[in-house]
């Protein structure tokens, strides 16, 4: 289940009034990436990874501020926000932050419940349970009998499942979700449901979750 064009845009709406006045530079740069989407937070994330050339994980300021400007938010962000957020996530004033605790800081905040939900939904998924959801996973738990490009012979059911998982991809779109990226992704959707009550009922109906 993604979100909804209703719930995107109520999320954008409401992040566009927050932007006017919010001043902490973390929380403008969650909201940026907001403005993008549920995904937003998980495309940067990606933006990130694929400038990590040598593979430790980690960035500069410079990088920091180049994968902001390349992912296509510095409008929203001065060169004195980028810098303070920076200077938040690194703690230890190495210089350097790692992106994977960048990113969990970066999350708009989820109730334990909430997270708990996104948890079950995504080992729904992963069949394999090897921590990435791909084609083969989603056959037998994501129907796409009902999809009309399948009903109509113009797509097979592996063209119906591989859009299905972009859905939830950003960019390069490799038909593969990670953990990571599930809830990067569901973190988005949830800072635009108020409700914890709403948000519980939703994910289980998509994902027809028990207990």
């Amino acid at each position: 289940m993604a979100a909804t064009q209703r719930t995107q845009k109520e999320m954008v709406d409401k992040v566009t009034q927050q932007l006017k006045t919010e001043e902490d530079p973390m929380v403008r740069l969650r909201l940026a990436c907001l403005l993008r989407g549920s995904s937003g937070i998980k495309g940067l994330g990606r933006c990130f990874k694929i400038m990590d050339d040598d593979g430790n994980r980690s960035l500069d300021f410079k990088e920091f501020k180049k994968g902001i400007h390349d992912y296509g938010i510095s409008a929203e962000m001065s060169t004195e926000d980028i810098q303070e957020a920076f200077n938040k996530c690194d703690k230890d004033g190495s210089g350097t932050l790692d992106f994977d605790e960048f990113l969990v800081q970066l999350r708009p905040p989820m109730s334990k419940a909430r997270r708990t939900l996104i948890e079950k939904a995504f080992k729904k998924l992963d069949k394999s349970g090897d921590g990435v959801v791909t084609v083969e996973d989603l056959k037998g738990v994501y129907n796409v009998k009902k999809h009309p490009k399948y009903l109509n012979g113009e797509w097979t059911e592996d063209q119906c499942l591989r859009q299905f998982l972009d859905t939830f991809d950003s960019q390069d779109k490799d038909g593969k979700i990670t953990s990571e990226e599930f809830v990067n992704y569901y973190a988005g959707v949830s800072a635009s449901v108020d409700s914890d009550v709403y948000f519980d009922l939703m994910m289980r109906q998509a994902w027809k979750l028990t207990t």
